[in-house]
Parts: C-alpha cells; structure tokens; sequence
C-alpha cells in the first residue's frame, strides 16, 4: 500500500514499480525442488510433455504464499473417475479452500466442486449448489487448462474457456485470507503441466452471504464428542447429565448453518458399508456422538412443525422426550445415496408447552459431515428468535453443528452435510510416522477412505 506522496514522479514511480510486480509470473517445471511431493507424487511424461502425476497424492508450491492471485496449469487424466484440483490459502496444514473436478462426474451439475477445509475436513455435503457446484465436461486423455482466479473473499475457476468461468466461488468459506497454494489429486491419475502463478494486488475483502432466514434459530450450545456406541442414542440427557457437560456456545451462519468443523477435527474414518451395503446396520467401532442444545420460548401450549435436514445419525428431543430418530449416511440407504442434506427431507411435530422448552439432538457420524439445519414451520408467537417467514410459514434454520473429526464415525446434522472436528485422528504415512498435514489424507481417502471411494 503506497501512501500519497507530494511529488508526482514519485507517485508515477511508486505506482509503476507495483504494476510490474503484480505482473511477474512465476513458472515451474515438473521436476523443480519447489514442489513439496507427498503421497503417490513424481515427476513424469504424458504425451510428449515432463509433467506431474498426481494419485492419491499432492503436490505444494514451496516458499510462496498467496492472497489473491491467479493459477494456471494444463491437466490431463486418462481415469475414468476421480477427484482432481486447485488447493489454495492452505494454512496451518488444517484449514484451506479447495476448487476440483469429477471425472466420473463429466458433464453433470456437480462435475466440478468447491468446498472449505475446516480442521482437515471437506464440507462438500453442507456447501452444495450455486457457487459451490457445477457441470462441466471432463475431457479424458487430452491436454486441457485450468485457471483459478483469487480475488478477495471470491474467487472463479475456468475449465478449458478462459473467457467465460466454469464455476463462479461468491463467498469464499474458510476464512483463510492467506496461505500456500497446492495441486492435489484424491485419487484417479492426473497429470499437470505448465503450471504458472502470479500474485496480484490484494482487493477489498468482501462477503457476499447468504440472508440469515428470519426467524432462524442462531444460538446454541454443543457438547464435546462421546463413544457412541457407550451410550443409548434414544435417550436424551437428563438435567443432572447436562449440568456436568462443559458446553461450548456456537452461532450459525447464514442461511443458519453451525459447521462443526469450524470447532472440532474431522473424522476421516472408514465405513463398513461403504463397500459392504449389508453392513450398514452394524455398530461402528470408534463412532462418536456430540449434543447440541437450544431453547424454545412459547406464548403458550401448540404444536409447531420442525423440518429436520441432517447427516448421519440424528436424535431429536424435546425436554427430554424423544420425537424423532433418522439415519441418512452416504450410502447408508442405498448404495448411491450421497447424504446431502435438505431440512425439507423430514419433519416432526414439537408439542410445545408454554413457557421454555429445551431442544436437544443426539448427532453422530457415520462417514459423512457433521451439522444441522431445522426450519420450523409456525403461524404463532414463539420468542427467542423464533419468527415466521411470510411466504413459507417456516420458522428458520438450526445451525450447522460445527464439525466434528470422530475416529470412527461421527454423525452431522446439516444444511447440506458438513463435515466436522471433533476427535484428532493422524494419518500414517507409509513408513509408520504420524502425517499432520490434510494434504496427505489424499492418500488415504484414495486407497482406503469409504468417504471419497464412495463421495458421488
């Protein structure tokens, strides 16, 4: 930032000097020491060019750190499916946003995606459709480019037109204003070249939220995660047990979501009927659960309509008394079933007392996103931020738990499917030593991970 100087030529020179830095570009070959290798990673050739094969593996730009900018790469994949991309503002080898495509997704309206790493877990569940979705053709064994443009808390991804943006980002969702940029590849071999970089002028950071519904349900109260199965999920606990929960007070973001992975790990675990759909109704080893809590004020005794989106395993009571148990998993009730959560999917009908009433959900994981999101339906008083919308006579959202890392399985209520934080699992690399950075999950979502072997 250059400040107001009273000679002119030093103003022309100033601003000079920093159009030519905006400018500069940075290339790097295939088999240049700046790049920071990790899973199944190496230089190669593809069709005559010196490129990098990706699968199951990344590859991160070292000694760069980037804003806002602009990344180009060729990219060819002969793999009929897939998850391939830009990782970009990585920070703390946990936190990230991450543009990608489907190669086994070619064409349709979620070929290519958008999500945030939050505590090194992927929110494809809960930040899904416009901004964050799109269709798009994959060519397969052919040379195409890939541009990522980074300004501010935006950002655009073009897929072979570089004059028209195959996936417009309008609210960048991590928070992450600065980090190191990576190409990464779940699985499925992809191949880079001409990878080029260019830092531009930091711009005006600026959201572009969602509305907040009215009368959304914004406060609540989420417990620490527990072993599931120690515990009975059809049972809400009791005043005594909630007094000895150190709750944590969390606040959802519009349009009402509470990430859990925002404030926990994420869980990265595997699945057994992932692979195996008779296994789906087997107790899960290492599966965790958390509570979330919120109060409801009535102006008297009625009936009010909760519409109920979650992932994967929910719980739903009111002063203790169980209304309603769900299980949505990926895959959980049929082998193509993603888990994406809609509040409009489900609902249950709270017998309200007047007065205040306690809201509870029991909410676990079963390889999926941890979060939530309950519109209530109403045409009555409820106070405590409980106010009707005019057109849908809905009551608003419940937050997206935020994220949650369960070892096991780890369940989420959510807008759309979050994954969450909650229980710090280390990968192993193959040697047998501890991998802390998320990058390095790559491999493992690719070899062993039901979440990315089953994801779409």
């Amino acid at each position: 930032m250059f400040r107001c100087l009273a000679l002119c030529g030093l103003v022309l020179l100033s601003e000079s000097g920093a159009r030519s830095q905006t400018v500069q570009t940075l290339s790097v070959p295939a088999d240049s020491p700046r790049w920071e290798l990790e899973g199944e990673a190496k230089a190669a050739e593809y069709q005559g060019r010196k490129c990098l094969l990706l699968n199951g593996g990344g590859a991160t730009l070292k000694d760069f750190v980037m804003r806002d900018g602009v990344v180009d790469v060729d990219v060819a994949t002969p793999a009929s499916r897939g998850f391939f991309g830009i990782q970009f503002r990585i920070a703390d080898d946990a936190n990230a946003e991450w543009a990608y495509l489907r190669q086994h997704k070619s064409g349709l309206p979620d070929a290519m995606q958008y999500t945030p790493v939050l505590n090194t877990g992927m929110n494809w569940q809960i930040y899904n459709g416009p901004g964050f979705t799109g269709a798009v053709d994959i060519p397969k064994y052919v040379w195409f480019h890939l541009r990522l443009e980074v300004v501010g808390a935006q950002a655009r991804l073009f897929v072979k037109d570089m004059e028209k943006p195959a996936l417009v980002m309008n609210d960048l969702k991590s928070g992450v204003q600065k980090g190191q940029v990576a190409l990464g590849v779940l699985t499925g071999a992809t191949y880079f070249s001409n990878f080029e970089i260019r830092a531009t002028p930091e711009a005006h950071w600026e959201r572009y939220l969602p509305p907040m519904p009215a009368g959304t349900l914004t406060k609540w109260s989420i417990s620490p995660a527990y072993d599931a199965l120690e515990r009975n999920l059809e049972r809400a606990l009791s005043a005594s047990e909630s007094g000895g929960v150190q709750w944590q007070d969390v606040e959802a973001e519009p349009p009402g979501f509470v990430v859990l992975y925002r404030y926990r790990q994420a869980p990265h675990l595997q699945v057994s009927f992932a692979t195996d759909f008779s296994k789906r109704l087997e107790p899960l080893p290492g599966m965790k659960v958390l509570y979330a809590r919120t109060s409801i004020e009535s102006d008297r005794d009625q009936v009010k309509k909760l519409y109920v989106g979650y992932s994967d395993d929910v719980s739903v009571f009111l002063n203790e008394q169980i209304l309603f148990r769900g299980r949505s998993a990926q895959n959980f009730c049929d082998p193509g079933f993603l888990g994406i959560v809609n509040p409009e999917n489900d609902a249950v009908y709270l017998p309200l007392k007047k007065g205040n009433n306690e809201l509870m959900l029991a909410v676990s994981e079963l390889g999926g996103r941890l979060g939530i999101q309950l519109p209530l339906g109403r045409d009555g008083e409820l106070k405590g931020g409980a106010h009707s919308s005019k057109k849908r006579l809905e009551w608003g959202t419940l937050p997206v738990l935020p994220a949650a890392r369960f070892r096991a399985g780890v369940n989420t209520l959510s807008l759309r499917r979050a994954y969450d934080p909650f229980f710090h699992a280390r990968p192993m690399n193959r040697a047998g030593s501890p991998e802390s950075t998320w990058r390095a999950l790559a491999r493992l979502r690719a070899r062993a991970s039901s979440e990315f072997r089953r994801e779409k």
